[in-house]
């Protein structure tokens, strides 16, 4: 199990980046999407936050790894289609 895991991270970390390096940019652009919400005083559904955090979340794996990497932004597409679907009254 411990190899899995080892093998994982490493493959994980051939294709983003180190996690640290990450982390600083993913929660950077979160800290700063949040002080712009405050700043405008606007609320996010919970959908809505979630799938900005989850872009930025593939933003900042785009930045810190491969940002040939296809599925990353096919997932930035997938993660605001089901928001742009519950608001149009298809939600999945």
């Amino acid at each position: 199990m411990t190899n899995d895991i080892h093998q994982i991270l490493t493959e994980r970390g051939d294709r983003y980046g180190r996690f640290e390096d990450h982390a600083k940019i993913s929660q950077g652009l979160k800290r700063y999407m949040h002080a712009c919400l405050r700043f405008k005083k606007k609320e996010l559904a919970h959908d809505q936050s979630e799938a900005l955090e989850m872009i930025i979340h593939k933003i900042g794996r785009i930045i810190n790894g491969d940002p040939d990497y296809s599925d990353s932004w096919r997932d930035i597409a997938g993660y605001a289609t089901l928001v742009a679907d519950r608001l149009d009254g298809v939600a999945k």
